[in-house]
């Protein structure tokens, strides 16, 4: 498998990405000894809310910000990544850089990717290769593992309706539940579906319904039944096998 190559720099320039080695240098001094006692006390779980908290505002830059907003967005983010890989490199046991996370996302990027760096033609349905390849790095039990139960109620609903669509599990719709207009796909645009979520948030906090908990609640309600559905599917593959 080849290298990712190196984008060429403009002559006479510093070559893109050279100031990551600044903002490393610069978290190195800060946790070191003579450099900030709130930075130096941080761990892993105690910049959680941070990682989170920029996230979103990288988000709400995307949406609502300009360029400059966003360039200043993601630079708290990228802190929070340099951050993490600082406090990592300090364990005795375990310990990984800002180099080893580069290198694994480098790697894996290129694995993803055989139609581009390894000359392989690319496949029609790119999305079902690419989880070919993910299935092959880290061997799951079920195809919903691996979604984390942190995510907000309505991410973590399509996430897990999307692996289970791609893995051909997902149930048919409830007609009876939804009305002629729900099903009509042609006329569901960005607008529409937002109008229909917030009326139905409307509807859950008039019925005295969290709406977050009701959806978390229907959504692990999905995932057992389609776990099920997944183990009677190896199961019937199995039993076909072995009588084969």
């Amino acid at each position: 498998m080849s290298d990712a190559p190196a984008s060429p720099a403009p002559s006479g320039t510093a070559p893109t990405g050279s100031k990551l080695l600044d903002l490393v240098a610069v978290m190195d001094r800060l946790r070191s000894p003579g450099g900030c006692p709130w930075d130096a006390r941080q761990t892993h779980a105690s910049l959680l809310r941070y990682l989170v908290e920029e996230s979103y505002e990288v988000v709400d830059a995307v949406e609502n910000g300009t360029r400059e907003e966003l360039r200043d967005e993601l630079g708290d983010l990228l802190l929070q990544v340099v951050f993490h890989a600082r406090v990592a490199a300090e364990d005795p046991a375990e310990g990984f850089d800002v180099d080893d996370v580069a290198g694994a996302i480098v790697a894996k990027l290129v694995r993803r990717h055989p139609h581009v760096f390894d000359g392989e033609v690319a496949a029609e349905d790119l999305q079902a290769r690419w989880d070919a390849i993910k299935a092959t790095e880290k061997p799951r039990a079920s195809v919903l593992d691996g979604i984390p139960l942190q995510l907000p109620a309505l991410a973590r609903a399509d996430k897990v309706l999307g692996r289970l669509r791609r893995a051909e599990l997902e149930e048919p719709l409830d007609e009876e539940a939804l009305d002629e207009e729900a099903l009509d796909e042609e006329a569901l645009d960005e607008e529409a579906v937002g109008e229909r979520l917030l009326e139905l948030v409307r509807a859950a906090q008039a019925a005295g319904v969290d709406p977050e908990a009701a959806l978390r609640t229907a959504t692990r309600r999905l995932e057992r039944a389609a776990r099920e559905r997944e183990a009677h599917r190896s199961g019937a593959g199995a039993g076909s096998g072995a009588g084969a």
